[in-house]
Order: structure tokens, then sequence, then C-alpha cells
């Protein structure tokens, strides 16, 4: 039965994702999170307790929890059991909210309301870091505040494909030396306010594009875990983008471990041998909890000025692999000259709307904010009041005292 598939554990795996935006920590850590049942069917009903019955976050938390468990193999539905914490497990999860705060968990500096998306793919050659560069622009040109981690620590080339060129800069916050990124306005349409684009890559630490880096895993992984532990990165940030290295190793694995609420969206081409290697990155997400957001169909095909249409690469595999893993095909990128000249010269593609592929990447953006992954809207929630926490937990103390 499918049910057989899904089990508690892989359940609160993959909520382990689910952060309380107020509280910077996951719900299972804080022991919102209560439990799961699996019937038969495949319909999950998880038990959720939050820390006011009324909270404004709810939906945020909601929408989150249900995503990511219906993202797992073999569930149908996925209901939630709403409940409240009592007295003694509020205290206990302010402490838990506390303890982290002090020691600057969760282990990064990435705000909790910020949305991660790993672009990630499973072989070299498939167009991975310009969908990155070009969706990030896409965001960002909403009026956006995006960043931009290139994790591909070998193959960066996330700086030339945005235009961008000089060092990482140091700083201090309070006793911390922390790592600037490096920043650029992104114009938005309709006179609205520009949107932000903060990166860091290894091409911003080396002489020049051509170094090589002769690393191994250990190195690789502790470049990563600097880019996500001390760079400071904007309080306001909605959305990180991390462009993944091809493949299942080192550092895919360690981001998993770093960043389990993080969001993948996997690369392909329509070949199917492309296809087929592209569903290992979907395997590896799941494996590590992540929950597998869409799947993006690159070089689809090429249309000619005549009209005649060229499936160069074959075609089907984007369907496939999304039918195969359980999600939707976000997007199909046509082959287009001006996209690789775009990353050539600095000029992402979806900074000039009008050609398909442009017009592609602007809409997957909008897809993002709209369903895949949206923006978290933060609403005070009297959970997060400190102060009337501790004035409510010493009045229940002082009841329970006599």
């Amino acid at each position: 039965m499918v049910a057989d598939t899904v089990t508690e554990e892989e359940i609160m795996g993959v909520l382990r994702g689910v952060i309380d935006p107020e509280l910077g920590s996951n719900i299972v850590e804080l022991g919102m999170a209560k439990g799961a049942k699996v019937s038969g069917d495949g319909e999950v009903v998880v038990k959720i307790a939050l820390t006011t019955a009324g909270c404004p976050l709810r939906a945020q938390i909601q929408r989150d929890t249900k995503t990511r468990i219906a993202s797992l193999p073999g569930v149908t539905k996925v209901s939630i059991d709403w409940t409240e914490l009592s007295a003694e497990e509020k205290a206990a999860t302010m402490s838990i909210a506390r303890k982290n705060a002090a020691d600057r968990a969760p282990e990064t500096a990435i705000p909790a309301t910020a949305r991660i998306l790993a672009i990630a793919s499973g072989k070299g050659g498939v167009g991975k870091s310009s969908v990155t560069a070009n969706l990030a622009v896409a965001l960002a040109a909403q009026g956006r505040s995006v960043g931009v981690i290139d994790a591909d620590i070998w193959g960066f080339s996330i700086p030339r494909m945005l235009g961008l060129d000089g060092r990482l800069g140091g700083g201090t916050d309070g006793e911390r030396a922390v790592i600037e990124p490096l920043s650029m306005p992104v114009p938005s349409g309709d006179d609205a306010e520009p949107g932000r684009l903060d990166v860091v890559s290894m091409g911003f630490l080396v002489e020049d594009e051509e170094s090589a880096l002769l690393w191994r895993g250990l190195m690789l992984n502790r470049a990563v875990q600097h880019f996500l532990e001390d760079v400071a990165w904007a309080d306001d940030l909605e959305y990180l983008l991390i462009d993944m290295p091809p493949g299942t190793g080192d550092v895919a694995m360690g981001l998993a471990r770093m960043i389990p609420r993080a969001e993948m969206l996997v690369v392909t081409t329509p070949a199917t041998g492309a296809q087929k290697v592209a569903a290992r990155a979907v395997s590896m997400a799941r494996k590590s909890h992540l929950r597998v957001a869409g799947i993006i169909e690159n070089m689809s095909v090429f249309v000619a000025p005549d009209g005649q249409r060229f499936e160069l690469f074959g075609s089907g595999g984007g369907q496939a692999l999304a039918d195969e893993a359980g999600v939707e095909l976000v997007g199909r990128i046509p082959i287009e000259p001006e996209v690789s000249a775009g990353g050539d010269s600095g000029e992402p593609v979806a900074l000039r709307p009008g050609s398909p592929a442009a017009e592609m990447f602007i809409e997957i953006a909008k897809r993002i904010v709209d369903d895949i992954a949206p923006p978290v809207e933060m609403e005070s929630c009297t959970a997060r009041m400190f102060d009337l926490v501790d004035a409510a937990l010493a009045d229940y103390d002082a009841a329970n005292e006599g």
C-alpha cells in the first residue's frame, strides 16, 4: 500500500524545514509538531500546537507544512489537527527560542523569513547557473530583496552572468566579523522602487575567472558554510537562491544538512538521459528531507525566425521528470542565442523582456512569488513578545506555588 512508503519519521523530517518566522527555529525543535498519523490510503494528519490559537502566522505555517508533506511520495492528502501549547510547553518553546537566539541559531545568518531556493541539477551543462542568474534578476525586478549564493565552488560563473566584478568586503556585527556581499540594484517597472541583488561567490575571492581551485570535500563545505553563517545578509531578504554544484556530492549533502528549510528547483533538459540523471537530484532532496518545489526544463525547443520549431535536445524530459517526482513542471525555457549572449556579457536576458526566454523567466519568477514559494508576510504574534510571555509564565508559576 502507498502508506507503507511514508513513515512518521519521514514526515517529521520534512517538518524540520517548517520555520516559525518570528521565533526563527523549526516547529519540530520548538515542540510545536506533535506527531503524525498515516492512513492506509496515504492520507496524513499532522498535529501542530501553536503558541497562541489566533497567531497570525498560522496560515504561513499551514502552507509550508502542507506543501512539504505533500511532496513525499505516497501522500495523497494532508490535514492539520490544530491545538495550542500549554503554559509549560510555551515556557519550554520560548526557552529553546531564547537559547537559539543567543547561539545564533538556526546555524546560518539567513533571516528566518527568507525563502531559500536551491537550484540543482543531476549533471553539468543543463544551464543551471543561467537559470539561477535569470530567476534572481526576475525576482529582484519585482522590487524584492534577493540574495544569491554561488555554491558551485569549482565552477563558479554567477559573477560573470550578472556582470558583477570586485572583491567581497568585510565588516563587523558587534564583535563578530562578517562578509559583505556585492550588491547591485535591479530596476523595477512602473517607476516602482528598484529591487536589490546581493551576491557571494568564490569568483569574488580569486584573482581571475580562470583560476582553478584545487579543493576537496572538507574545504568546499567550509567555504559554503562561511557563505551561510558569516555573510551580512539584509534583514529584509525575501529570497535566497543557491546555485548548487551539479550532482549529489559533498556540497549538496552539506547544504541539505545546514539549511533543512531550503526548497529545491531541479533543472533538466528535454533529453531522456538528462532527465534520468536529474532524477538523482530529486532522490537526494527527498532523502535529505528537502521539499522538491518543481522542475524547470531548460533548452526545451529552438524556434527559427520563420516559426519552425526544432527540438534539438529531444522532448518530454522535463514533464517526464515532473510526473515521476510527483511535482509540477513550472516552466519550459526555449533555446535562444540571447540567453547565452546575456550570460557572457553580464546582462541577463530576463532584464530585457520581449523574447520568449525572457518572458518565461519572468513567468517562473511570478509563479515562485504567487504559488511555489510565496514570501513570508510577517504579522505580529503575541508569542514573539517575550515580555508578555514572561508575564504570563510568572502568573502561571505564582498560581502553582500555592
